[in-house]
């Protein structure tokens, strides 16, 4: 991450866009995968084969011979459960390895991509310091609008606290 601190801001800033550009590459990576690949699992026993998109959602199931017709539903439930899991897992693995370790501290690629971080509230967290420290240089920097974002950090919501 950048030193926003250090003596030369130009440095720090251009430090920076060059790590969003690379991250941003690599989200750009991550939409090309989900649209097209796949991820293709088999149960166990071989009764069944599912194939999940690039987002690892459930796309096919086919059941293999009749193997399914004779369990129980109970056995047939779990078996369905658990091939499904073991396809997120894989499709999980391949969008973790292909976005591997973020530069930028904050940058959790991975939970972007199976949803347990929201986009705005990551943009935020990443220029959050750099617009803080632009203010504390006398630099009247407001955050932009991130579509329902914490907008705690503008320069008119520091005004207010004052």
């Amino acid at each position: 991450m950048a030193d926003w601190n250090s003596a030369d801001p130009t440095q720090a800033m251009d430090a920076a866009f060059a790590m969003f550009e690379n991250e941003s590459r690599k989200l750009a990576e991550l939409g090309k995968h989900w649209e097209e690949a796949s991820t293709t699992v088999r149960a166990k026993d071989h009764s069944l084969e599912m194939t999940l998109d690039g987002r690892g959602e459930l796309v096919e199931l086919v059941f293999n011979a009749s193997k399914y017709r004779a369990m129980p539903p109970a056995q047939l439930a779990q078996v369905i459960v658990e091939t499904l899991r073991q396809g997120r897992v894989q499709a999980q693995q391949k969008m973790n390895d292909l976005m591997g370790i973020p530069e930028i501290p904050g940058m959790d690629l991975a939970g972007l991509a199976n949803g347990q971080v929201r986009p705005d509230e990551m943009i935020s967290q990443l220029i959050g310091p750099m617009f803080d420290t632009l203010n504390e240089f006398g630099v009247e920097a407001e955050r932009p609008g991130l579509g329902g974002g914490n907008s705690s950090g503008s320069a008119s919501a520091k005004q207010e606290e004052r």
